[in-house]
């Protein structure tokens, strides 16, 4: 037992230095893992636990979590070599990782979508303009058609399982333009972990053990959404979290339901937003004033709703999620979220989007 536990910590030193060499040949990853393995054990996955209501990866973390304090316990009761707890920290830590990238982590050393499908990666504040004004037209064109009413917010009327039961469909519609993002094999679920998600400032995310994609159940309804689609873009293997965001958007915009339509152009309005506080905030509040009222009441019921949940622990999350996306191949940490736009802008010159 003591070979096989000395066998995995070199291992691990084996995986860390293998993955650095993997960063270089995103195009050996994306043929032989991204296109090939990982969809087939993907599916697998999904096909064994789509079906189970419950989330089995929340679980499994709960478990996870048991044995590593009855670990700790064993540890202070007992006196333990010091190279015998070395061991047991590398055996756990280099099968953890090596069934983490296995199973789903090797899609961060992937073709980047930019290459893929021939995207610029830059654009300027013209183009940003246009753009945050055609989102402007989309949200609020579709705001008055689903209350008649420019001032009144949007409420939803569709429950969270009916989200998850029409989110392939709009995967679908995109996947007759672009076939490689076809989803199959349905496996979301509301976590189990919904409120200290809440706390660490998160909507969502993909257990990559399991492939369930797991969302958030207390986030407003408006936003629920185009979370369960970017979370689905994870799970058909896109690991970074602009291209997440970026395919999220195309599947709640191409989606028939008018409340994944408003959810993806509202999110999407959100970003630009944003991008224009920084870039230039008088221009935003020009930008602002020719939004609808129900709409910008809607951005304030959302600002208001994640405001409760602010506290030291997000903080601590996000700085700690931030430093584990620079790890895993996306450089800008935690603002790879908003590059989305940069993939979404440069998209939209060659296709239309409309509802």
């Amino acid at each position: 037992m003591k070979k096989i536990r000395l066998y995995w910590t070199l291992f691990l030193v084996l995986q860390i230095v293998v993955l650095q060499i993997l960063g270089y040949f995103p195009v050996f990853v994306e043929l032989f893992y991204s296109n090939k393995f990982y969809p087939f054990i993907s599916k697998f996955s999904r096909s064994i636990l789509g079906w189970i209501p419950f989330s089995v990866g929340d679980l499994l973390y709960f478990l996870a979590v048991f044995f590593i304090l009855k670990w700790f316990v064993k540890l202070f009761k007992t006196k333990n070599n010091w190279k015998n707890i070395i061991l047991d920290i590398g055996f756990t830590i280099s099968i953890f990782y090596w069934c983490f990238h296995l199973l789903w982590a090797f899609n961060y050393y992937r073709q980047p979508l930019f290459e893929k499908m021939n995207i610029e990666k830059e654009y300027s504040d013209a183009d940003l303009l246009k753009f945050t004004q055609l989102m402007i037209q989309q949200t609020n064109a579709v705001q008055i058609l689903i209350t008649n009413n420019p001032k009144q917010k949007v409420v939803s009327t569709i429950s969270q399982e009916e989200i998850f039961e029409k989110s392939i469909l709009g995967y679908k519609n995109v996947a007759q333009q672009h076939s490689f993002l076809n989803y199959e094999k349905s496996s979301i679920k509301k976590s189990i972990l919904s409120l200290p998600l809440s706390y660490m400032g998160f909507s969502g995310y993909l257990n990559p053990f399991t492939n369930e994609a797991q969302v958030n159940d207390r986030i407003p309804m408006i936003n629920f959404p185009f979370t369960t689609c970017h979370e689905m873009a994870h799970q058909i293997g896109y690991a970074s979290e602009s291209e997440a965001n970026f395919i999220g958007f195309l599947a709640a915009t191409q989606n028939n339901d008018v409340y994944f339509k408003y959810s993806g152009y509202s999110t999407a309005l959100r970003y630009c937003l944003r991008n224009w506080d920084v870039r230039n905030p008088e221009l935003g509040k020009k930008l602002r004033s020719t939004i609808n009222p129900g709409v910008l009441e809607n951005f304030k019921d959302a600002a208001e709703h994640w405001k409760q949940y602010e506290t030291f622990v997000e903080v601590g999350f996000e700085y700690f999620y931030d430093h584990f996306l620079k790890i895993n191949q996306q450089e800008d940490g935690m603002e790879s979220y908003s590059k989305f736009l940069n993939l979404l802008i440069n998209y939209s010159k060659n296709h239309p989007i409309h509802f």
